[in-house]
């Protein structure tokens, strides 16, 4: 029946332009600070003797499982494309779909474990190869402050040596970048994977548990004494010899490096543990020969989760931070598991987002060029004249934006000292500039102008800073 039924207008819900959750765009003011922090981190590492790397931001699936222990539930898996997704859909097999049935492929979870892929791939390498390589990583973790599902990690590993002059490398050159960045208060930690699993076995707790008891020994900064005992308990270990680790690792924080290790070995029952209490000793004297010995401190607790870890382990703690900025150890086993043949290495990795938060909030970057020097407005000239203008300047090292479009004078001015643009200066270009070859440069926080002759330019700018 006629005006009985009426026709409702379709809603058209708005597409939300922010990025994923934990994932974040970068403006130019922030990529200005991260280049800055990237630019320190290549130069001390290459000064180290380190070489660039760069890998796939996607590995074969096979690649990353059985590295991480519990963490591998963290890993972006990408499911099969085209063809083949059709083709598992269409025949799916008779257990039902499951990660592994559904892709082949994930991104990088760190850059650890891409590098003993390459090691075990290219035989050219040097004996002693020293990688250091600065690219995103992807973790399906739970944001919040300075932790992100898509980071950028700087890494630096020597492969090819059991030496320990290997740890002090690493370590001092991790130490070095801080240093020039402007940290003071901050610690590098050090303690032993077989040291751990000494304190383990001479705990009474079965060595098939010491995955399961690491991971909530890791935890113990986050949850404390009571929380990890308590989680220990739910993995199956034994409460009272849950109790006696915790009596063994968690010592007085007061306690000397010496005294440490000498109640450490003591207490020690085991003799891959007293052999890595002496390589720590040992350890100790090599790094105060660098500039990480006054930063350096043996920590007992300190277990890093990762499970491919085989003997030395550190992290770099920030005073008045939640979580550490850098962490590595020696994994001597991880290359062997894609080739035939074992070798040795030994890594750390800064991470960059948590250095950026740091920085930020401490008030420590530098005063850092986002934008152009000099904006070009110009008058009733050829647009031509002023892309020539603008090229000789440009050729003399000045960062030069060009107004693009025909406009009053005052406006292109208010533009050139507006939010994401703040240039120092504006060069004036009228009929009578571009007679005279000049150019009326006027510094846009004082109102101080003067006429410059184009190939002066460079050099007045850089005489008024």
């Amino acid at each position: 029946m006629p005006g009985r039924f009426r026709i409702q207008p379709r809603l058209v819900m708005a597409t939300s332009t922010k990025p994923p959750s934990g994932m974040r765009d970068f403006l130019p003011a922030d990529l200005a600070r991260r280049n800055f922090v990237v630019g320190v981190v290549r130069e001390i590492y290459e000064r180290y003797g380190f070489l660039p790397l760069e890998t796939p931001a996607v590995e074969n699936v096979e690649i990353l499982l059985g590295k991480y222990g519990e963490d591998e539930k963290l890993i972006y898996r990408i499911m099969h494309r085209g063809e083949e997704l059709a083709r598992v859909l269409k025949d799916p097999p008779a257990d039902g779909l499951d990660a592994d049935v559904l892709s082949d492929q994930a991104l990088r979870y760190d850059l650890t474990v891409p590098l003993a892929r390459v090691v075990a791939q290219y035989g050219e390498l040097p004996k002693y190869f020293k990688r250091y390589q600065i690219q995103p990583v992807w973790r399906a973790d739970r944001p919040g402050k300075g932790r992100f599902r898509e980071f950028y990690q700087c890494d630096v590993d020597i492969t090819g040596t059991e030496s320990l002059v290997a740890e002090a490398e690493v370590c001092a050159a991790a130490c070095d970048v801080l240093d020039r960045l402007g940290f003071d208060g901050y610690t590098l930690c050090v303690n032993h994977r077989k040291l751990l699993r000494g304190l383990i076995r001479t705990a009474g707790i079965d060595v098939a548990a010491e995955g399961t008891a690491l991971q909530a020994v890791d935890k113990l900064d986050k949850i404390g004494k009571d929380g990890v005992l308590g989680e220990l308990t739910e993995r199956g270990i034994d409460a009272a010899a849950g109790a006696r680790l915790l009596t063994l690792i968690d010592r007085a924080a007061d306690e000397t490096d010496e005294a440490c290790l000498d109640g450490l070995a003591a207490a020690m029952t085991d003799d891959e543990g007293r052999a890595a209490i002496e390589q720590l000793r040992t350890l100790r004297g090599l790094l105060a020969a660098t500039s990480a010995g006054p930063r350096a401190r043996i920590v007992p607790k300190l277990a890093r989760g990762l499970g491919y870890y085989t003997g030395p382990i550190f992290e770099i703690q920030v005073h008045d931070l939640g979580s550490s900025i850098a962490g590595g150890g020696r994994y001597d086993e991880l290359v062997g598991m894609f080739g035939k043949r074992k070798v040795p290495a030994v890594g750390l990795s800064l991470g960059l987002e948590r250095i950026l938060v740091v920085m930020a909030e401490r008030g420590m970057y530098p005063e850092l060029a986002a934008g152009p020097e000099l904006m070009l407005c110009w008058l009733d000239v050829d647009q031509a004249a002023v892309l020539g203008v603008a090229r000789q300047l440009r050729a003399a090292g000045v960062r030069v934006e060009v107004f693009p479009e025909a406009a009053k004078l005052g406006k292109q001015m208010q533009y050139a000292d507006g939010p994401g643009v703040k240039a120092k200066w504006c060069g004036i270009l009228g009929t009578d500039e571009l007679a005279r070859g000049e150019l009326t440069v006027k510094h846009l926080a004082s109102g101080e102008q003067t006429s410059v002759a184009f190939d002066a330019v460079a050099s007045h700018l850089r005489a008024r800073g």
